[in-house]
């Protein structure tokens, strides 16, 4: 029998905190049951195992992520618009560094929910970009390289990659412009 109060939604909440302020690789069923005063068994009420909570875990940073791409670019477009989709992306890397890198993982070829979830996003970016009149193939080559791009920079700065003494934001911003300067060239060739 499942313990009052216990449910779904309050097993990803902690395995949020654990993963945000230890690492993903810190959310085990174990600490999980210790952190939330229950048996291990009882989680499995809820969950069907650590992948399953993982997957769990993922779901809910894209559906987190997608609200705040959302919010971030409502009435906006061109260049306000990646910008505040880059600005969003990094925001939710830097606040939720595990649920992040839980968001990072493939989806398994028959996990329709999870390739839904991260279709939304691909979304979002497509729109963000739709400015730029780019079709086909060429947005989703510029989907990738500002997937890339942000990944890469928030990868980075988490793991300490950046040593020397300036202000990142300086260089986040930087390099969001070249992103839209050599969007905008893509157009003119």
């Amino acid at each position: 029998m499942a313990r009052i109060g216990l449910n779904l939604t309050t097993l990803i909440l902690a395995a949020t905190e654990i993963a945000d302020n230890q690492g993903l690789e810190a959310v085990t069923l174990a600490y999980l049951a210790k952190k939330l005063k229950i048996q291990s068994p009882s989680l499995y009420n809820h969950v069907n195992g650590l992948p399953d909570l993982r997957r769990q875990l993922a779901l809910s940073g894209l559906a987190q992520m997608s609200l705040d791409f959302r919010r971030a670019m409502a009435d906006k477009s061109g260049d306000e618009a990646v910008e505040a989709f880059s600005y969003a992306y990094l925001a939710f890397a830097r606040a939720h560094p595990g649920l992040y890198e839980a968001t990072q993982r493939a989806a398994e070829p028959d996990d329709i929910e999870m390739k839904e979830a991260g279709a939304v996003l691909v979304q979002l970016a497509l729109k963000a970009l739709e400015g730029y009149g780019l079709k086909g193939d060429e947005a989703i080559h510029a989907v990738r390289g500002i997937r890339s791009m942000l990944h890469g920079f928030a990868s980075l700065e988490r793991q300490g990659g950046f040593g020397l003494k300036l202000d990142l934001d300086v260089t986040f911003r930087q390099l969001i412009h070249t992103f839209l300067e050599g969007t905008k060239a893509i157009n003119t060739k």
